[in-house]
């Protein structure tokens, strides 16, 4: 539990950090939707000369775009991008910190196992995850009660939401096993990009596409938000993939940690 708390701490001005920065984000932008809808109808003159790929790309195909709801969509797509970097960053940092700060034979140390120590550690980079979500949905949906024109329904909002903690798992995860397994990382932030933006570039290559199966390629794309706001609900397969992906990844992580030697230069 000390390990717990003292990760915490550890992580407490980077979740504070990101969870101001997404929720500025989210002011931003949503703060644009009065003026927006205003317009809506030149707007939309202005998008008919993009091709759909790129329509697509953008977040800003859906039928319903021009309501509270669908204009939420298109920061939506920025935020999950930005929430990656964070849950990558602290997937990355489960392991890496203690090696590059050559604290990792001191904590083996101690009188506690290794499953003992990355429970720990991985239930602190969660905890950041869940505050930051929590702080997130709370301001933007005070943000959207503000800015909206019409009744929207706050379930479907939730459902949008929530893509920014499910995609934040994927990538927590992901961050994880990478930390596991190549332990002396010099700059987290510079693999945590690197592999978040290869993939939100991977996203944008199967819109492009528009082959439905190499969706599964990049977890961006696991969660349509023309779906959720037309079936008020996720797409199972998807939803089964980003699972599958996240108990594997952990899985793993375990097994590796376990056996591997920690070194510390």
């Amino acid at each position: 539990m000390n390990i717990f708390w003292h990760e915490l701490r550890a992580n407490r001005k980077s979740t504070i950090i990101w969870s101001v920065s997404l929720i500025l984000l989210a002011i931003l932008y949503l703060s644009f939707y009065p003026a927006f809808a205003k317009d809506a109808e030149q707007f939309t003159k202005i998008m008919e000369g993009y091709p759909e790929a790129v329509r697509i790309a953008l977040g800003v195909n859906n039928a319903d775009f021009y309501s509270i709801l669908g204009f939420y969509c298109f920061p939506l797509a920025f935020i999950t991008l930005c929430g990656a970097i964070q849950a990558m960053n602290l997937g990355t940092s489960i392991v890496s910190r203690e090696v590059r700060e050559k604290t990792a034979d001191f904590l083996l140390t101690k009188p506690v196992t290794r499953s003992a120590v990355i429970t720990a550690k991985l239930l602190a980079a969660l905890a950041s995850i869940v505050i930051t979500n929590i702080a997130y949905l709370l301001a933007a949906i005070l943000t959207a009660e503000q800015v909206k024109t019409a009744d929207f329904s706050i379930k479907i909002f939730l459902l949008l939401s929530l893509t920014l903690l499910f995609i934040q798992l994927i990538f927590l995860s992901i961050g994880f096993i990478v930390s596991v397994m190549f332990q002396k990382i010099r700059s987290v932030l510079t693999v945590s990009l690197a592999t978040v933006f290869a993939f939100y570039f991977l996203g944008m290559l199967s819109d492009t596409s528009g082959e439905s199966a190499k969706r599964f390629i990049s977890p961006f794309k696991y969660f349509d938000t023309a779906y959720i706001m037309k079936h008020a609900g996720f797409e199972g397969e998807f939803l089964l993939a980003g699972g599958i992906i996240f108990l594997l990844a952990v899985a793993l992580s375990y097994f590796i940690y376990r056996k591997k030697d920690i070194h510390t230069l």
